[in-house]
C-alpha cells in the first residue's frame, strides 16, 4: 500500500503555483486541527537580516548584490535570492511537533528564543535544516529527548490497512526557563512549511516510529486535499522498518546510484532488474561506457548484491554463520569470482579488495576466526558474527565499507542502524545488459543454495601470494577457475551452464587480435591490471592521491607451438610462455606502460607502445611472422569524442591491431629468465637480470 495515496496532491517543481508564506501558515494551521495541537504554537521564520546586512557591507562598493559580479557562484545566488525577496519577508512557518513520551498524542510548545524573531541559519538548505536549535533553552543531557531508532530485530505488528486517527491533544504547557534550569518541556523537533520557487515544501521532523510517520503523513495529505494545495515532502526519512518497502535514487560521482527494494522471489528479482534497465534506457542512461581508445567497459558503478531476509532476525547469515564462512572461503579459493565480474579498478586500494589483498597475515587471522564459530546447527548469538569478522573484512585503511564482503549492516552491537542482517557483496560491476546482471545473481543464489545444504569448510585457505596477481589477471586462468565453479555446482545438482557467462568473459577480456603462421596461432586478449593509489601530493590548495592507471596488461595465448624450436618475443624481449597442459598450448602475460601521466610509479619509464610481437624460429634465427598492437591510433588520429556505440568502439580497437610489422631479417632468440615473483609475466618496465644459455 502506498503511504501517499493521491498523486495529484504531489506538486511539480517545474511549475510555479504562486504559493506564498500565508499559504504555508494556513497549511500548518490545518494540520494542527487534524492532530489536535494548538495553532498558537505556529510561528514565522525569517532570514538572518543581521548576517546579510553585514555581508552586504563587506561587498566592494562597485558590486551590486543582485548582479553576477561575485566570484563564489553559490554566495552570489544566495545573496541575490535573499535581497530579491527582502529581509522583512517571512521565509516560512514552523510548528514544534513531537509525540509525547507515552506515544498517545501529539504535542507542541512555544519556542523561547533569545531574539524576538526566529532567524534562520544562513544557507541554501531547506528551512528545517536551518532552524536555530542551539538558541533554544538549555536542557540537561539526561533530559534531552533523543530520537532512538527501533531495533530491527524486534517483532513488529502488522501495519493497519487504514491510517489511525490522530488522538486529540494540546500544546504542552511550556514556560520560560530560569537560569541553569533544564528546559525538559520544550518540544525540540518541528514540522516546517516553506514556499520556495512558487512550490510549498513540507519538512518532516525526525520521528521514532513508522506509525508516527504514517499518521503525520496522513495529516499532511488530508490538509493538502482540504486546501487543494499540492505539496512536496522533504526532510527526514521515515524510520527504517521491515514493514516499509522503498527504493532510493542517489547522485554519485559519475553515476546515478539506485537501490531497489528487496525481492522475495526470482520472478520479482527478474521483473525489477529488467524494469530498472528499461527505465534507465528511457532516461538516456546506460550501464556501459566507451573509452576514447575504443575500450568497452562498465560505468564504474557497482552492481552490489545485498543478501538478507524480510526480517533481520531471519537473516540466513545470523541463523547459520557457517554460510558466511562458506562464502568467504569459496570466494578466496576461487579468485575468478573476484575478478570476472569486477570493474577496472582492482587491487588492494580498490573499492572491493579481496581479503588477502589487505594485509599479509589476514588469512592466518581469518582461519582463527573460523575456529571460533560454533558448528552448523549450534546456537550462535548474532553479535558474535560481527565481532569475529568486522576487523578482518576491511581494506588496507581499515574501512569496513570498502571491502569485498561488507557486514556493516549485518549485526552491529553499536546501534540499530547496523542490525539489518544484510551482507553486501561489492565485487560486482554493473553489466551492460539486464540478463548479464540476472546471471550474476543466479550464480550467487546457486552458491547459497549449495552451501546451505553442504557447508564449504576447507582445512586451509590457499596462500596465493604473488600468483594471485600473476596468474589470475589472465583471462585463460580466470576462465579455467570459473569452469571449476560451474562443474562443482552441477555436481551439487544445480544445473548452470558455462556458456551463460560467455558475455561476461568477452566483455571483461575482449580479443585484441591474432595471427597464424605454419599452423601456430598467436592470440592477444586484454588482461587485468591492478591500480594502486599513489602517495599524497599537493594540488593547488588541496592534497590529492592519484591512481596509477598507466600500466596495462595483455594475454598472449599460443596454440600449435613446438617449444623446442619456436618462441614468442615482444619488443625484442622473450615472452615467458607457460604450458597449460594441452599439447602445443602456452599462455603468458605482457605488462607495459600504455601512457605517461604526470604522477605515476617510475615516472622516468617511457611508453612501450607499439608492442611488436614476433614468432621466432630459433633454428633458422628469424621471425616467421608477427603483429603490432598500438595503444592509440597508429595514424596519430586524435579522437575528440567517445564512441557512440559498441560497433564504433570495436572498430577503434581493431584499428590499433595489425597482422603485419614483425621484425625483418636475421634475428636470434632473446635469452631471458622468467621473473621469480611473477613467472607468467613479462614486465617491459623491468630490465632483464638473468641470461639463459643457448641450451636452456
Amino acid at each position: 500500500m502506498p503511504l501517499w495515496c493521491d498523486p495529484k496532491l504531489t506538486a511539480d517543481e517545474s511549475v510555479d503555483d504562486a504559493v506564498t508564506a500565508e499559504s504555508a501558515r494556513r497549511f500548518l494551521a490545518r494540520i494542527t486541527a487534524t492532530l489536535g495541537v494548538a495553532s498558537s504554537c505556529i510561528f514565522a521564520a525569517y532570514e538572518d537580516a543581521f548576517y546579510y546586512l553585514w555581508r552586504e557591507r563587506r561587498l566592494p562598493s562597485n558590486v551590486d548584490p543582485l548582479q553576477s559580479h561575485l566570484s563564489d557562484p553559490q554566495e552570489r545566488a544566495r545573496l541575490a535570492r535573499v535581497f530579491e525577496q527582502g529581509l522583512k519577508q517571512v521565509a516560512g512557518y514552523v510548528l514544534p511537533l513531537s509525540r509525547d513520551p507515552a506515544g498517545m498524542q501529539w504535542q507542541s510548545s512555544p519556542w523561547f528564543l533569545r531574539d524576538e524573531r526566529c532567524y534562520l541559519v544562513p544557507g541554501d538548505s531547506p528551512l528545517g535544516y536551518r532552524l536555530p536549535l542551539d538558541s533554544l533553552p538549555r536542557v540537561a543531557p539526561a533530559d534531552y529527548p533523543h530520537v532512538h531508532l527501533p531495533d530491527p530485530h524486534q517483532v513488529f505488528p502488522p501495519l493497519a490497512k487504514q491510517r489511525p486517527a490522530a488522538q486529540p491533544g494540546e500544546a504542552a504547557r511550556a514556560r520560560s526557563q530560569a537560569a541553569q534550569e533544564s528546559a525538559r518541556s520544550i518540544t525540540r523537533t518541528a514540522l516546517c512549511a516553506e514556499p520556495r520557487a512558487g512550490v510549498l515544501y513540507i519538512f518532516m521532523p525526525p520521528l521514532p516510529s513508522l506509525e508516527d510517520y504514517i499518521e503525520l503523513l496522513g495529516a499532511i495529505e488530508e490538509a493538502a486535499r482540504f486546501l487543494s494545495q499540492p505539496v512536496l515532502i522533504e526532510g527526514y526519512e521515515p524510520p527504517q522498518d521491515p514493514r516499509l518497502l522503498g527504493f532510493r535514487v542517489t547522485p554519485d560521482p559519475g553515476v546515478i546510484e539506485v537501490n531497489i527494494h528487496p525481492s522475495a522471489s526470482w520472478q520479482e528479482l527478474s521483473e525489477r532488474t529488467c524494469f530498472l534497465y528499461e527505465a534507465a534506457r528511457l532516461s538516456r542512461l546506460t550501464c556501459e561506457k566507451f573509452m576514447v581508445d575504443g575500450r568497452h567497459t562498465g560505468t564504474g558503478g557497482g552492481n552490489h548484491l545485498v543478501l538478507g531476509a524480510a526480517n533481520a532476525a531471519d537473516s540466513p547469515f545470523l541463523r547459520r554463520p557457517d554460510l558466511l564462512r562458506s562464502l568467504l572461503s569459496y570466494w578466496h579459493n576461487h579468485p575468478s569470482l573476484s575478478y570476472l565480474f569486477s570493474g577496472m579498478f582492482l587491487g588492494p586500494t580498490s573499492q572491493a579488495p579481496r581479503t588477502d589483498e589487505a594485509r599479509n597475515d589476514s588469512l592466518y587471522e581469518l582461519e582463527i576466526a573460523f575456529q571460533q564459530l560454533p558448528p552448523p546447527g549450534a546456537s550462535c548469538p548474532p553479535w558474535l558474527v560481527d565481532r569475529l569478522f568486522r576487523h578482518l573484512l576491511i581494506d588496507v585503511t581499515g574501512n569496513t565499507h570498502r571491502a569485498e564482503f561488507c557486514i556493516d549492516k549485518l549485526y552491529s552491537p553499536d546501534g540499530p542502524a547496523g542490525r539489518h542482517g544484510l551482507l553486501e557483496l561489492r565485487a560486482f560491476e554493473m553489466p551492460p545488459h539486464p540478463r548479464m546482471s540476472l546471471t550474476q545473481q543466479l550464480l550467487l543464489r546457486s552458491l547459497l543454495a549449495r552451501f546451505w545444504r553442504t557447508p564449504y569448510a576447507p582445512q586451509r585457505l590457499v596462500r596465493w601470494g604473488t600468483e594471485l596477481h600473476d596468474r589470475f589477471m589472465l583471462p585463460y586462468f580466470v576462465a579455467q577457475d570459473f569452469n571449476d565453479v560451474i562443474t562443482e555446482l552441477n555436481a551439487a545438482g544445480l544445473a548452470l551452464a558455462g556458456e551463460w557467462f560467455s558475455p561476461h568473459f568477452e566483455f571483461r577480456f575482449p580479443r585484441l587480435g591474432d595471427f597464424a603462421v605454419r599452423g601456430i596461432t598467436v592470440e592477444l586478449r586484454q588482461a587485468l591490471e591492478p591500480w594502486h593509489v599513489m602517495g599524497e601530493e599537493a594540488s593547488g590548495a588541496a592534497t590529492v592521491r592519484y591512481v596509477d592507471s598507466s600500466v596495462e596488461r595483455l594475454q598472449v595465448r599460443v596454440t600449435g607451438l613446438a617449444p623446442e624450436r619456436y618462441c614468442v618475443s615482444c619488443n625484442g624481449r622473450r615472452v615467458p610462455l607457460r604450458a597449460t597442459g594441452v599439447v602445443g598450448e602456452f599462455v603468458a602475460a605482457v605488462r607495459y606502460r600504455a601512457w605517461r601521466p604526470a604522477s605515476a610509479l617510475h615516472p622516468t619509464i617511457d611508453v612501450h607502445a607499439p608492442l611488436t610481437f614476433d614468432l621466432l624460429d630459433t633454428w633458422a634465427q628469424r621471425s616467421l611472422g608477427g603483429c603490432q598492437y598500438h595503444v592509440m591510433h597508429p595514424g596519430g588520429r586524435n579522437y575528440e569524442t567517445r564512441p557512440i556505440n559498441a560497433f564504433e568502439s570495436e572498430s577503434r580497437r581493431r584499428a590499433r591491431f595489425f597482422r603485419t610489422g614483425h621484425t625483418p631479417g636475421a634475428l636470434s632468440a632473446p635469452d631471458e629468465a622468467p621473473s621469480g615473483e611473477f613467472p607468467l609475466t613479462l614486465d617491459l618496465r623491468r630490465a632483464p637480470t638473468t641470461t639463459l644459455s643457448a641450451r636452456t
